[in-house]
């Protein structure tokens, strides 16, 4: 649930000296034998869900107790790196597969694959491929928790014609279906849309989509989905590889085409654009379309949303439909003075008995299948309509996953410098990528 551009240059400049320093982390044990441990995660939403996982292990468990921290993105990541460096890190914290490549050079973080096959635990349990994105040379180090994709989100009453919303098509040439519906939903000052040739691009009032720019290397909120969809890779392989695409003319075609959008006056420039996140000028009704992931369901469906939306698929490109798949783990601390017990927490948070809690809270789809099934269940009884999420991460060939390779913070910072100059029309996509991957594949070398 990546929001890169808040959180690269802390993690980067932390992590590059995040060494093992001490093997002490913020757990605690009484006299009686009793442990405290403590769990990190920074998603406010979930604290009530995993809060409902914590009292029902520590009544199965009753010498252990966890103790929930919740930070927001950005200061989440800046406190776990810079604990990590002092060695007093957390006992297990919620990981992200973009950011754990760092922990494991830097033997921060546990390898569980021998309680995992000590405790049999059946990783062919979770969503399919999510398991084998925190291992590394047959080391493991996190159980599945959640997954994400990602879908368009719109204002029902600024898309007037919802009709064929779930058969857009796009291509980086015209736009296709996608780009007319864009057009069709960006309003000028004088009520004209972006079809009309009457249309004043330099005075608009309602954009008919809001990109995300500050998504790293990944592109998870918006390019990176449709480039994909154009026939982009990312990696040689994936997790773990050593030679970056990110010279591809499919992205190149991809990312100019998102400038068109800004050119033509469909979104705004990206240094003119509101200081306020998407979700925020969505709200304000100033914006139509944008690319979301699932883990926002509740703010564009919940009771505190100010507009009234809808989800629908991402447009189908040249090379078909494809999301983002993204999952998230537990890790466990390598300095823990408690490893059973913080083993014991993981393994029940991977574990159906937590995952099928989750899913009742509706506020992500668990990794294992009785947990999205609940998860479903839940946002039906609600009136939400949410299909649209799990319908693509079951699509033969519809998902794909996020780079994972050494490196990911600086990688992330330079291709999103790359992106951001090109939307502000300081070079061409082609050259601005080409640079960007001789740069970041210098640094597998």
């Amino acid at each position: 649930m990546p929001r890169f551009g808040t959180a690269i240059a802390a993690l980067t400049a932390v992590a590059l000296s995040a060494t093992m320093v001490a093997c002490d982390s913020g757990s605690s044990a009484d006299a009686d034998g009793r442990v405290t441990l403590d769990y990190w995660l920074w998603d406010d939403q979930q604290l009530p869900a995993y809060q409902a996982c914590a009292d029902a292990f520590t009544q199965a468990n009753p010498d252990v107790t966890v103790k929930i921290t919740q930070t927001a993105w950005a200061q989440y990541w800046q406190n776990l790196t810079t604990n990590l460096a002092g060695g007093s890190a957390p006992d297990v914290w919620t990981d992200h597969a973009s950011y754990y490549p760092q922990f494991v050079t830097s033997n921060q973080i546990l390898d569980i694959q021998p309680y995992v096959d000590k405790d049999q635990v059946d990783v062919g349990q979770y969503q399919a491929g999510l398991a084998d994105l925190f291992v590394k040379d047959g080391k493991r180090y996190g159980l599945p928790k959640d997954w994400d994709t990602m879908a368009l989100v719109y204002n029902t009453k600024l898309v007037n014609d919802a009709t064929g919303l779930d058969q857009l098509t796009w291509n980086p040439a015209d736009g296709g279906t996608f780009e007319k519906a864009i057009a069709a939903a960006t309003v000028d000052a004088n009520g004209k849309n972006g079809l009309d040739p009457a249309f004043d691009r330099a005075h608009v009032k309602t954009y008919g989509f809001l990109p995300e720019w500050a998504d790293g290397g990944q592109g998870q909120n918006g390019w990176g989905d449709l480039a994909v969809a154009n026939g982009f890779t990312f990696l040689d392989k994936n997790p773990w590889g050593t030679h970056y695409n990110y010279d591809d003319p499919k992205l190149a075609e991809t990312i100019t085409w998102f400038k068109h959008l800004i050119d033509a006056g469909y979104a705004p420039k990206f240094d003119k654009q509101s200081t306020l996140s998407r979700d925020a000028v969505m709200d304000s009704g100033a914006g139509a379309f944008t690319i979301v992931g699932s883990w926002t369901i509740g703010t564009y469906l919940g009771t505190s949303a100010k507009q009234k939306y809808a989800f629908a698929p991402l447009p189908t490109g040249p090379a078909g439909r494809r999301t983002a798949i993204n999952g998230l783990s537990d890790a466990i601390y390598a300095g823990t003075k408690h490893p059973d017990q913080a083993w014991a927490w993981v393994k029940f948070l991977g574990s159906a008995d937590c995952q099928n809690l989750v899913g009742d809270k509706a506020v992500v789809f668990p990794a294992i299948k009785s947990g999205t099934d609940k998860a479903l269940a839940a946002h039906r009884a609600a009136g939400r309509d949410v299909h649209v999420f799990t319908d693509e991460a079951t699509a033969p060939g519809g998902t794909f996953f996020l780079p994972i390779t050494d490196h990911g913070n600086e990688v992330s910072q330079v291709v999103q410098d790359a992106i951001q100059s090109v939307v502000l029309g300081q070079a061409p996509a082609a050259d601005a990528l080409k640079k960007a991957n001789d740069q970041v594949n210098g640094l597998l070398q």
